[in-house]
This record gives C-alpha cells, structure tokens and sequence, in this order.
C-alpha cells in the first residue's frame, strides 16, 4: 500500500508527496521507484509508476513526467503525454493529467490555484531555485488564468539544513546573486556550513507574492526507510540512486 504525505493546503487538488512505501523494486531502489533514469529494471519502474497512477485517479499515460535538467523551463501540460521533453515544471488546467516530478534531496513542489482549477508541480534543487524555477511555474499558472495571490504552494521531503554540508564556494554563490542570502546558512566543520534548501524555497515563494506557502518538514536525507536520497547514497558509496515521486491532479 501506498503512503503519499499530503497537504490541506492544496486541497480538494488530488496529490501526494510518495515515499518508498508499496514499491515494486528490490536491492538499493527497494520501494517506489519512479525514475526511468535510474538503473533500475524498467518493468519494476513502470508497475510503480501504474501505481501512483491508479492512486491518483488517473490512466497510466495521464501521469505526465519530464526529463528534469535544473532549469527554469516550464511545460505546459494540454493532454496525456509519455515523452518526457526536457523540462523541470509544469502546468496544467486539465482535468484527468497527473503532473509528476522527481526527487531524490531536491525539493519536490506542489501548486495549486482552486478558483481558477490550475495546478503546477516543480523539480527545485539550489540551482532551479536560484535559477527562477519557482517563479516561472507561478508565471506559467497564470497564463492559465490563476491569480498570484490565490496560488498555494507546499515543498515536500527534501534534503535538510542539518544533512545539507556545502563547501565556501556554495556559500559564496549564493551571496553573490543577493547578500541577504547568508541567512539560509549555519556553522560547519571547519570552513564547512549547513545550507537549508528549504527555507531558501520557501523565501522565495513567499518573495513570489503566492498566497500561501509551506515545507512539509520531511528530511529525504535522514529517513532511510520512507525516502530515497542522492547524498546518502553517494556518502555509502552505492553506485546509484531510486526517485521518488510528487504528483498532483486536478
């Protein structure tokens, strides 16, 4: 049985941010993996991804995924789809498409307007986030006639302030796009700092003028069991990674 963490605030929006739980896959992807990119056995990854379909309420072909590359570039969903163009969001007023987006640390992000029936899901490690990612898909929504100040918006599990170890070069990126940003920044390990990915997304959705804004406090990095993890696996030395997934539907 599926897990998927939810959100009041995206209601009556169908969503769920997916954990591990009710998977198909074995060995270092055990669970729900949903990432075609990963090694995993593509049968294992399609029965997953049938999964979360059927959980979501829609056709295997309506859960729209992309190919996520770090960008700013939003899709705008019309139909089912199964090709995956290279995108990091997308939008959608049409009912019965499901919007998927993959994660594994980076933050997962959910919106939804229920007055004007637009939703939008967004792939946002540090460098989409810095990179506009948020914003566009808040500009993307109202092309489809969705109102900023009724837009809501929630960032599911992703990687903590306190699993998140960067180095001064990250630091320094950071502050040279805008000095304010050393807020998002604690004291490491020597000339190592934690980063907190999380309130640096939520600043920046709130800096959006959305109405609405919240993480729902799941660390990927720290909860072996309900989440997969990019950093985790790389600090065990495993040789790869499973995805989860976030979807939404109108």
């Amino acid at each position: 049985m599926l897990d998927p963490i939810t959100s009041p605030l995206l209601e009556p929006a169908r969503h769920g941010f997916f954990g591990r739980k009710g998977g198909a896959s074995s060995g270092i992807y055990e669970g729900l993996n949903c990432g075609f990119g990963s090694g995993d056995q593509t049968e294992a990854v399609r029965t997953n991804r049938a999964r979360v379909a059927e959980a979501m309420g829609v056709t295997e072909d309506a859960l729209v995924s992309v190919h996520q590359y770090h960008s700013d570039a939003v899709l705008t969903v019309t139909e089912p789809r199964q090709d995956r163009p290279k995108a990091d969001a997308m939008v959608t007023n049409v009912p019965g498409v499901a919007l998927g987006i993959l994660t594994a640390d980076c933050q997962p992000v959910l919106f939804s307007d229920p007055e004007a029936g637009v939703i939008g899901a967004a792939h946002a490690g540090w460098r989409g986030a810095v990179g506009g990612v948020l914003e566009a898909t808040v500009d993307a929504m109202e092309a489809l006639g969705a109102k900023r100040d009724a837009i809501r918006a929630v960032i599911g599990p992703s990687i903590s302030q306190a699993a998140y170890e960067v180095g001064p070069e990250f630091f320094d990126t950071f502050t040279a796009d805008d000095p304010g940003n050393a807020r998002f920044f604690a004291g490491g390990t020597g000339d190592r700092m934690m980063f907190d990915l999380p309130a640096f997304g939520l600043s920046r959705l709130r800096a959006a003028g959305i109405a609405q804004a919240e993480w729902t406090r799941h660390c990927t990095y720290a909860d072996d069991a309900r989440f997969f993890s990019y950093r985790r696996a790389t600090h065990r030395g495993e040789a790869d990674y499973g995805r989860l997934i976030s979807a939404i539907a109108l």
